[in-house]
């Protein structure tokens, strides 16, 4: 295992950038993954590492000992303590980081029965969440247009929870070419007189369903996209929930009535 000291190693420069920059992560097709649970997933999908970076005390925690062992043919570099927290993507850093390539996924000809497609979701905690539950709710395809959170962020890594290896991720994806590619509903969350409980729509067949920001929600030519409207109903007093939540709510359902 390489030690490495200074700030000015190359390696360690990388590293930050990988951490801190979409655009270092875009120009090198590389990522970071942080702590052991994200590494499992990766290697539960067959995606191995470049890799592996742990900090002096991470070595020596008994957690990862077994899984450094495991993955002995992958190059390893040790930081110091304080330089793993330069590099390190989060605020409590786990000790251990994966340098991963990004995966490349070819489009597919014919979109599945169940699609999410996110509009501009620009929180890193919330776009990570809804991959997370979407991949929990059975749903494996995701479109993410322009304004999106960059889906392979290591802070959207690590709010999903491993969704990204069970799931096919596509970003800056045109919302209306992909309306026009999908034979099904499209649905859409609102208020209106048009619009329907989610619980009382038949949501067996191919459904693709917009969500937008957090603040903003969908834009109106993205609305304009959707066959139905659909509702949330809220006993409480409250106006409206998190774009997380109400996609868990929906995409839940929509997997209860397929059961």
């Amino acid at each position: 295992m390489k030690r490495i000291s200074s700030r000015d190693n190359p390696q360690v420069k990388h590293l930050h950038a990988l951490a801190s920059s979409g655009r270092e992560r875009r120009k090198s097709g590389e990522t970071l993954l942080d702590g052991a649970h994200l590494l499992m997933a990766a290697l539960d999908a067959g995606l191995m590492p470049r890799m592996l970076i742990v900090s002096e005390s991470g070595q020596h925690k008994p957690e990862l000992a077994d899984l450094l062992a495991r993955l002995a043919g992958v190059p390893m570099i040790s930081l110091p303590d304080p330089l793993f927290a330069h590099v390190s993507p989060v605020d409590t850093p786990s000790g251990l980081l994966a340098l991963i390539a990004i995966p490349s996924t070819d489009f597919p000809a014919g979109l599945p029965n169940s699609v999410l497609l996110l509009e501009s979701v620009q929180d890193a905690g919330n776009l990570g969440t809804i991959l997370r539950t979407a991949a929990a709710a059975g749903v494996r395809c995701a479109l993410l247009t322009e304004g999106c959170a960059q889906a392979w962020s290591p802070k959207v890594l690590r709010a999903g929870m491993g969704a990204h290896f069970v799931m096919d991720i596509f970003e800056r994806v045109k919302a209306g070419e992909m309306v026009s590619r999908f034979d099904g509903q499209v649905l859409v969350t609102g208020l209106g007189a048009d619009a329907r409980s989610v619980f009382e729509l038949d949501l067996r067949g191919p459904v693709m369903w917009l969500f937008g920001a957090e603040g903003a929600g969908l834009s109106e030519a993205t609305q304009q996209l959707a066959t139905a409207r659909v509702k949330i109903p809220m006993p409480g007093q409250m106006e409206s929930l998190n774009v997380a939540a109400a996609a868990a709510i929906c995409l839940f359902e929509q997997g209860r009535q397929r059961r």
